[in-house]
């Protein structure tokens, strides 16, 4: 009884004040780099671990990171790595190469089950080792099945020697790491920068490895990321976690780059309320709002411009000067009634798109009429995508026909695709098959039969797929003459319905991994997981192939570039809507480094204070 207390009043105590606060609306699930994937929990990623490369927030660009300089070969298929002598673990072990060939192996591995694992494809042999374990533990569950004597652990001493043989990573020594591509990869730098390249601390990971005698899969527990055991490489270490409450990172005292971290203690308050999170803000309890939830956030945005618009000579001029748009606006005088400063939108890496099902037939057998590019078409040219920004979302999203956003890969042009045309609309349906033939008011085919009610399915996670279904419902049955029901599913069952083809136009969106035009792309190739619309066109596959071989990086970006274009005024699987805005709270004349880029890759550790007061501590009901 005496303990439990003890424990009860710990998790009350409070944490002594950071150096900077944030507010998330959720708390990582996992602090294993090669599991982590929503966006806070790699935002936290790029601040714990550190990669061979890092993302510069400002503009996205590579630089050094563990390795201080590398080399690309005459055919663009071998990097060689050189690591820094200061790399350092948070222990004070020295980071190694063999250290990233140890976490690259464990994301690699069909055991571990990780979001990414196919981003390692691009390394020579690395597809055929993740495919030779998966058929090895597939013989070795159906002979444990049998009863027949199986031993796990030699069958991970045959997989280690596996990865050594197919595997093309090499170790010359503890400071050089050898890559070979299978092919080239313009992108491959950026995807060294992503969280799930970042090193583990092997001795410390492996005291929680075991090895399953029926499945003979290897199990990894996660008490390792605990604080107080987890052992890091980035700037901070996690010294408290306690879950859906509060994550406390202090300096690491053996990172190589210190001397330019900021802020020297980070504390990471979960508070999932969206109004919470908004009234500990506004009562100085924290410094950013990473993610401003309230659907009255179109109400700030709009008191922020009204502020804008009364500065916005100064802070024009501000800009020509070369300030950032936070700098010029945390110099002005503070905001008047019915203004605010507090608040920012960001167009973000990402967009917000309703898939059509592409399949030659619906799930119930029955014909679909989407399976016509033309009908597709029709349904898009059908939608006014400016009416469904000003009216349903009211964020301010910039509207767009295709799904790269533009200006945030460097040298990739911009791509247009359809627009709202509604005599095009009816057009392309009539020469799809369907048209009002009777004057009834509702088009059918040549048998006479009605267009299907169409099945628009969304995820009831937001009131706004609701909204965004139901007004295309409306603008399709105006323009086109078709019916629409709208189906609202919990985000398990909606996953569900998408996977299966459960439906016959869905809710989509889609953040870009990394900083290439294939990571939006590539969600239309045959076979690739995220194809949920079905879309299968050797056309497009191999137009994608033929850019991929371009050698020449200007040139590869404009042939992607015409794929791009083609896929979206021609084949359209999908329709996009608009660029994602990402909400941000806080105050530019108190928090100074928050990054602009498109990416919006915040780099926690060069955030700072610009007036040097701590938040006060927030009341206790606000982190409930």
């Amino acid at each position: 009884m005496v303990l439990a207390l003890l424990g009860a009043l710990s998790l009350d105590t409070p944490l002594p004040a950071a150096d900077l606060i944030l507010i998330e609306r959720s708390d990582c699930y996992t602090l294993d780099p090669q599991r982590m994937s929503y966006q806070h929990e790699l935002r936290r990623a790029r601040v714990i671990y550190e990669t061979l490369v890092n993302l510069r927030a400002a503009d996205c660009a590579i630089v050094p990171g563990v390795a201080e300089r590398w080399e690309l070969s005459e055919d663009r298929r071998t990097f060689v790595f050189h690591l820094r002598d200061d790399a350092r673990w948070s222990n004070g072990d020295p980071v190694t190469s063999a250290d990233f060939v140890y976490a690259w192996r464990r994301a690699i591995l069909p055991d571990s089950a990780a979001d990414y694992s196919a981003l390692f494809f691009a390394i020579e042999g690395a597809r055929a080792f993740h495919d030779e374990r998966t058929a090895a533990l597939q013989r070795f569950t159906e002979a444990a099945a049998r009863g027949e004597p199986v031993d796990a652990r030699a069958l991970w001493r045959e997989t280690e020697e596996s990865f050594r043989r197919t595997v093309a990573v090499e170790t010359p020594d503890p400071r050089t790491l050898v890559v070979r591509l299978k092919a080239p990869l313009a992108y491959f730098l950026d995807l060294c920068a992503f969280p799930c390249f970042a090193p583990v601390h092997p001795p410390t990971v492996e005291r929680y490895v075991s090895f399953d005698r029926a499945t003979g899969r290897l199990v990894q527990r996660h008490d390792w990321t605990k604080p107080g055991r987890i052992v890091t490489n980035g700037a901070y270490v996690p010294t408290v976690w306690r879950y859906k409450r509060d994550m406390r990172l202090e300096l690491n005292p053996h990172y190589w780059n210190r001397a330019e971290v900021r802020a020297k203690s980070v504390e990471c308050r979960t508070i999932e309320n969206p109004n919470t999170g908004v009234l500990s803000f506004q009562s100085g309890g924290a410094d950013w709002l990473t993610d401003l939830g309230p659907e009255y956030k179109t109400e700030m945005l709009a008191e922020r411009k009204a502020y804008l618009a009364r500065f916005r000579a100064d802070i024009d001029a501000g800009l020509e000067r070369g300030q950032t748009e936070d700098d010029a606006v945390g110099a002005l005088p503070p905001p008047g009634p019915g203004e605010r400063r507090d608040v920012r939108g960001f167009d973000a890496f990402g967009t917000d798109f309703f898939s059509f099902n592409c399949r030659p037939a619906l799930a119930d057998g029955r014909p679909n009429p989407f399976h016509d590019a033309r009908a597709r078409r029709a349904f898009a040219l059908a939608v006014d995508k400016q009416e469904l920004v000003d009216r349903v979302t009211r964020l301010g999203e910039r509207v767009t026909g295709t799904l790269v956003p533009p200006g945030s890969i460097p040298d990739y042009p911009v791509v247009e695709g359809l627009g709202f045309d509604p005599a095009r609309a009816r057009a392309e349906l009539k020469a799809a098959g369907w048209e009002d033939r009777d004057g009834d008011g509702i088009v059918e085919n040549a048998k006479g039969e009605r267009f299907p009610t169409v099945d628009i399915l969304y995820s009831t996670a937001s009131p706004r797929y609701q909204n965004l279904a139901l007004a295309m419902r409306d603008m399709w049955k105006r323009e086109l003459r078709v019916a629409a029901e709208c189906r609202g599913k919990d985000s398990k069952l909606y996953k569900e319905d998408l996977k299966k083809g459960s439906f016959m136009i869905a809710r989509g969106g889609w953040y870009g991994d990394y900083g290439d035009p294939t990571t939006w792309l590539d969600l239309q190739r045959a076979g690739n997981g995220n194809n949920d619309r079905g879309y299968l066109n050797p056309e497009f596959d191999r137009r994608m192939d033929e850019a991929e071989a371009e050698t020449d990086p200007v040139r590869r970006l404009a042939r992607l570039a015409e794929v791009e274009r083609w896929l979206f005024t021609e084949e359209m699987p999908l329709m996009p809507i608009c660029n994602y805005v990402t909400v941000y709270m806080y105050d530019p004349s108190r928090l100074g480094g928050i990054a602009e880029h498109p990416r919006l890759e915040q780099d926690i550790s060069i955030l700072e204070r610009r007036d040097g007061v701590l938040p006060a501590a927030p009341a206790q009901e606000s982190l409930r």
